[in-house]
């Protein structure tokens, strides 16, 4: 075979290989997603968006992943060495981790211990029977201690 030869084999046969790369990564790569996004944010905005809660109209977090606080008077998230997931970013803590933190929290906000108890224990949240414990949200938690003591969390009400 001749180097023209070789050249036009090469020519005729990469125009097809080429032409089907960049069409498959157009449709793939750009219109799926663009239309898969579109349709999300008509009919699933909340979900799409990735369930964004607000204070007093402002983004303070998400459902999905775990908040970081570091004031005493916040519930806190789990450490990465607790964690259930490899990531360390769920948003949920177990009950016991959450009334570790109670003490701490009533010393500094002044709400009493039993008050605090009953918040975590009226925002459990179950599992399906024998598929894991009883957890809590902190960020939720977190919300109501600022909804129910205005006084104690003035700063954060906006």
């Amino acid at each position: 075979m001749t180097t023209e030869q070789k050249r036009k084999w090469l020519l005729k046969n990469l125009r097809p290989i080429i032409g089907l790369t960049v069409v498959s990564l157009l449709i793939c790569g750009i219109l799926f997603p663009l239309v898969i996004t579109g349709i999300a944010q008509v009919f699933f905005p909340y979900q799409a968006n990735g369930e964004l809660v607000q204070l007093n109209g402002q983004n303070v977090g998400s459902v999905l992943i775990a908040q970081s606080f570091t004031s005493p008077m916040f519930f806190q998230t789990r450490n990465e060495t607790a964690s259930p997931s490899a990531s360390g970013v769920d948003p949920d803590i177990t009950l016991q981790q959450a009334y570790s933190q109670i003490p701490g929290i009533s010393n500094a906000t002044g709400i009493s211990v039993s008050s605090l108890t009953n918040l975590v224990n009226q925002n459990q949240q179950g599992t399906l029977g024998i598929f894991g414990n009883p957890y809590v949200d902190p960020l939720q938690l977190n919300l109501l201690l600022i909804k129910d003591y205005p006084s104690v969390y003035g700063n954060f009400t906006g």
